[in-house]
């Protein structure tokens, strides 16, 4: 079963080579093979005598697996007896008989005689349907990252048009109460304060002729009277109702008086609503002055925070920390309420948060909310001011 130019060779080594499947064959100091099993023979497409004798490189590692020749001063086989060093490589290919190459996994290793090197012993296995294995696995995994690319691609095209969308609807809304806001006050507005003028007016009218006209007529002229006051006293509230509306739709004093003046108004508005102590810290520069539409995203978000405070926070103090320099606006409001789990500002019914961010996003800002049950919340607005100053 075993051929070998030395009986001692196959005395010691034919039982153990040909019980394996793997191909093990040894070569002397001059890559000629000593040995060979009858599996690695067979891999080669020889029988174990035709290979006796011959220079195993130039026999089957002859080329690299693109043709390219090989030689043996490279070839990590004859490096185990002429350096002394072992090896183990997965990445090259045997050359069969008919001149088919096969992928290869072989080690090689120097046979010593006390110090003396003697040899290489080396051992191979045939790896093809590994290779092939491993390279359709390769394939689908590049194709499966292509397509995960691809999608990922197309949803943050799709989301970064939804955002620009959201934008635009949140521009077209503003836009949309300024109209109403400007119309109420214009028309409805003028018209109530006509009104009330003209109940007045009567009033007094009545009033005067009181003291000329019979006494017959006198009750019928008292319950006039009454009606027109209760009448004014209607249309005062009317009034003082329509400037609520307005100033809910779009504040007077932010187009008046600017962000930071609508920002301490709205926040003083809040804590008398709400009857909390405010502690207050503002540090701005009068003069610079926010593009329309982020002064009304940032004026929007703080209406937010405010607002999640009084439905939730159940607290008793707010502190408000607001900072602008020409680089960053930082908005920070804290509260001392009961606080909330962290993923209860993640939660996909959390609108209010939702639009905070987004509003903060689209003009390259950032919201952050911290909040430990029992200790209150803290809403963090940041917002870069250098890129959305220089686009005016």
């Amino acid at each position: 079963m075993l051929a070998s130019q030395d009986p001692l060779w196959q005395h010691q080594l034919g039982l153990l080579l040909e019980s394996t499947g793997e191909g093990i064959f040894g070569v002397d100091l001059d890559g000629h093979c000593m040995f060979i099993n009858r599996a690695g023979a067979a891999m080669l497409g020889y029988e174990p005598a035709e290979v006796l004798g011959h220079n195993m490189h130039w026999l089957t590692h002859h080329s690299h697996a693109d043709g390219s020749h090989y030689a043996d001063t490279d070839c990590p086989i004859f490096n185990a007896f002429r350096q002394g060093l072992g090896c183990r490589i997965d990445s090259e290919v045997f050359w069969r008989r008919d001149h088919q190459a096969f992928a290869v996994e072989y080690s090689s290793y120097p046979i010593l005689d006390g110090a003396e090197v003697r040899g290489a012993v080396i051992t191979f296995v045939d790896i093809t349907e590994r290779k092939r294995t491993a390279d359709a696995l390769q394939r689908a995994k590049a194709e499966l990252e292509e397509r995960v690319a691809e999608r990922t691609a197309t949803l943050s095209a799709t989301l970064a048009q939804m955002r620009e969308l959201s934008a635009y609807l949140d521009r077209v809304r503003e836009d949309e109460r300024t109209r109403i806001a400007r119309e109420v006050h214009d028309e409805l507005g003028s018209l109530l304060v006509a009104l009330k003028m003209d109940v007045n007016w009567m009033d007094k009218r009545l009033s005067e002729q009181q003291s000329r006209d019979a006494v017959a007529a006198q009750d019928m002229r008292n319950r006039m009277r009454s009606k027109c006051q209760n009448m004014s006293g209607l249309i005062e509230t009317a009034v003082d109702n329509v400037g609520r509306i307005i100033t809910d739709l779009r504040p007077s004093i932010l187009d008046h008086q600017g962000l930071w003046a609508a920002l301490e108004w709205q926040a003083q508005e809040f804590v008398r609503a709400a009857e909390l102590a405010l502690d207050w810290q503002m540090l701005v520069d009068d003069d610079l002055a926010l593009p329309d539409a982020a002064a009304m995203a940032v004026f929007r978000i703080f209406q937010e925070m405010l607002s999640n405070v009084g439905r939730h926070a159940q607290a008793s103090r707010i502190a408000i920390y607001i900072q602008a320099t020409p680089q960053q606006l930082e908005v920070r409001v804290q509260d001392n309420g009961v606080g909330a789990a962290p993923q209860a500002f993640e939660a996909p019914t959390a609108y209010g948060v939702q639009g905070m961010r987004e509003r903060a996003r689209h003009f390259g800002g950032s919201l952050e909310i911290t909040s430990q049950i029992g200790l209150g919340s803290t809403f963090h607005l940041r917002m870069q001011l250098s890129n959305l100053l220089s686009d005016e």
